[in-house]
């Protein structure tokens, strides 16, 4: 059995995640670890706007306080209850330390974390990707499911492969952890710039690979600039596919892979990205 985790901040839950979370989970019957960040550091008050601002006595702060607890509590009872609805085999996990680390300790743990892309674990709404979002993309300790808030069944799988070993490692690991439906169809698409072959990068090999994985993926080669290929590529599919990147490290860690890219398709796209890569 599986072990899943989902984040949530207690005092923004995210239905995304839980619906996303108790799919993937009902569907490889996995344990799913609802993993509350209650970072004592975080609040939904700002300590500065009560004392300096309305010169707020202890007993405002403490009631402030109580709320937050009652809200992180009321959060982590929805997770429950939607858990024994489903069927789903679950434990909740309340971390009460440093959100970021508390996670990425998590992830050594897990076989798949699923995360809201907009999770910022502060007062502030931020452009995407968030920086929390970021900083476990590049550190995570297993692969990572970023998910758009709004919850749409998967129907389609989008592989991108440049060549990379880092992308062929994410492509097993998708395979590894998370089941394919019947009725779910799967795409290669590699970009070869202006003047490349119209043939994916090792070509025999990685059709080779495919066969015995994905046997029924059709492999798509654009032309042009890569990152603007991809990304215009993937704005015209369905927003219930799902794309598979193997490459999120700070520094180039691919040919065309690179930080930029992956930051442009959390910010443009609105379906799930699977991101997974060697942590050598």
């Amino acid at each position: 059995m599986k072990k899943i985790i989902a984040a949530f901040d207690g005092l923004k839950y995210s239905d995304s995640t839980e619906k996303y979370a108790l799919e993937i989970a009902g569907q490889m019957k996995a344990h799913l670890v609802g993993v509350f960040l209650d970072d004592f550091t975080y609040t939904s008050y700002k300590i500065y706007d009560l004392v300096v601002k309305k010169a707020a006595s202890e007993k405002t702060i403490r009631e402030y306080s109580k709320k937050d607890r009652q809200a992180r509590d009321l959060a982590a009872a929805r997770f429950e209850l939607s858990c024994r609805k489903a069927g789903i085999e679950f434990t909740i996990h309340r971390d009460k330390n440093i959100a970021i680390q508390d996670l990425l300790h998590e992830s050594i743990f897990a076989d798949l974390l699923i995360i809201d892309s907009k999770e910022t674990l502060t007062h502030y709404d931020e452009t995407l990707p968030t920086r929390f979002v970021r900083d476990i993309l590049a550190d995570a300790q297993c692969p990572v499911l970023v998910v758009p808030q709004k919850y749409l069944p998967v129907k389609k799988i989008i592989f991108l492969y440049d060549g990379d070993p880092s992308a062929v490692h994410a492509i097993k690991m998708f395979s590894y952890t998370l089941p394919l439906q019947q009725d779910t169809s799967t795409e290669v698409v590699a970009a070869k710039g202006y003047y490349g072959d119209l043939h994916v990068p090792d070509n025999r090999l990685m059709k080779e690979f495919m066969r015995r994985h994905f046997p029924s993926s059709i492999f798509s080669i654009l032309k042009g600039d890569p990152q603007t290929e991809i990304v215009n590529h993937l704005k015209a599919e369905k927003q219930s596919s799902l794309v598979v990147l193997g490459a999120y490290r700070r520094g180039t860690v691919s040919r065309w892979f690179k930080e930029s890219l992956a930051d442009t398709l959390l910010k443009e796209l609105k379906m799930p990205l699977f991101v997974a890569h060697n942590k050598q």
